[in-house]
């Protein structure tokens, strides 16, 4: 699914043209991305938490010389479903 499908689902589920479905969506993509860059854990009742985590340096090897390496310091997204949604995945029926 793409942005342009979520756009169209919005538009038809609540009654809204697709230029305020597309502004509706925006706008919530951009609180979440906002939220996210400043480092706060975004909870979703019924989806999931996403949390950025702090990774360290640690030591790498390049694989095709065998050298050491230090791969650097950097934040991760991770996103852990909430039991309601694992629950709703794994009831529906798989083709």
């Amino acid at each position: 699914m793409t942005k342009a499908d979520i756009f169209e689902k919005v538009s038809a589920n609540l009654g809204l043209s697709k230029k305020e479905s597309a502004e509706l969506v925006e706008g919530v993509f951009s609180l979440i991305k906002s939220t996210l860059e400043s480092g706060e854990k975004l909870k979703i009742a019924g989806f999931g938490n996403f949390e950025v985590k702090q990774k360290a340096d640690r030591r790498g090897r390049n694989p095709q010389t065998g050298e050491t390496i230090t791969i650097e310091a950097r934040r991760i997204l991770t996103f852990k479903p909430s039991n309601v949604l694992k629950t709703a995945i794994n009831s529906e029926s798989t083709p």
